[in-house]
């Protein structure tokens, strides 16, 4: 049975932490999904103490954009992280080609969204609150933080559960 868990809120609140131990919960072989694009040394050493810290019971998966390419059929799956996946589709890396608008990125976001929780599985997304702070002076940085809150808001509507971490304290706010 496909169920969508969403967990948002702030930098170091213990999201992703909770999605694992959920994910662990619900199954003794989850699967980790991760979105980032690896940016530089200190980043990737983030995702090396990361993937120490799952262990071997996790099927570690390393995806920036098509999450659909993924059969997770009848799995658990946390999918880490929704905002570094909307940043994967907001800024093209490529020399080739013009930059996507937010409207373009968000529709892309959106249908590969839709197709890849289409499969019959449990999809724990982590996801940040990046705009409850103050408003950027930068406009890039308002463009993208207005897009990932719509995608906050476009998950949460589908989603059976929303969480929101506070202090490392999970707070029920769906389902």
């Amino acid at each position: 049975m496909r169920k969508i868990i969403l967990i948002t809120g702030g930098q170091r609140s213990g999201k992703s932490v909770y999605a694992e131990k959920l994910a662990l919960s619900l199954s003794s072989t989850p699967v980790y999904i991760a979105t980032a694009h690896v940016w530089d040394d200190e980043f990737a050493k983030r995702v090396e103490r990361h993937k120490e810290r799952r262990g071997a019971q996790w099927t570690n998966i390393e995806e920036e954009k098509y999450l659909s390419r993924h059969n997770i059929l009848n799995k658990v799956a946390v999918i880490d992280c929704l905002t570094l996946w909307c940043t994967n589709f907001f800024f093209n890396r490529s020399d080739d080609s013009r930059q996507p608008t937010v409207d373009e990125a968000l529709d892309e976001i959106k249908n590969e969204f839709d197709k890849f929780t289409a499969q019959d599985a449990t999809f724990i997304f982590v996801t940040n609150e990046i705009g409850s702070g103050e408003v950027s002076s930068n406009a890039v940085q308002r463009r993208f933080t207005d897009m990932q809150g719509w995608m906050n808001q476009y998950v949460a509507a589908h989603a059976d559960e929303v969480v929101m971490m506070v202090c490392g304290i999970p707070v029920k706010i769906k389902g």
